[in-house]
């Protein structure tokens, strides 16, 4: 069998609010937990509990996810602002 090659390069990765991104996406978990917390008996009942606790797995991931996406982003910021600014060489004088 052949191996697949590109026939092309990939595009540049796309970069956006990140940050906003991961943060929404968390709320979001959590509110969902929080939406379906009163029907825990239903869902107990039904067999259906694993839906409450993959919210909350999903919101606690997030918060993961936020922690690490402020410190890349932060690293990013970083090293621009090192590129950007001239390196200054002492003189022996």
């Amino acid at each position: 069998m052949a191996k697949w090659t590109p026939k092309h390069e990939a595009p540049e990765p796309l970069e956006g609010p990140v940050v906003a991104t991961i943060t929404g996406g968390t709320i979001v978990w959590f509110v969902l937990f929080l939406v379906q917390l009163p029907f825990y008996g239903w869902y107990d009942d039904h067999g259906r509990t694993w839906w409450l606790w993959t919210c909350l797995a999903g919101g606690g991931l997030g918060l993961i996810g936020v922690w690490y996406v402020r410190r890349r982003d932060a690293a990013i910021k970083r090293s621009a602002a090192g590129a950007t600014t001239p390196t200054v060489i002492p003189s022996n004088e």
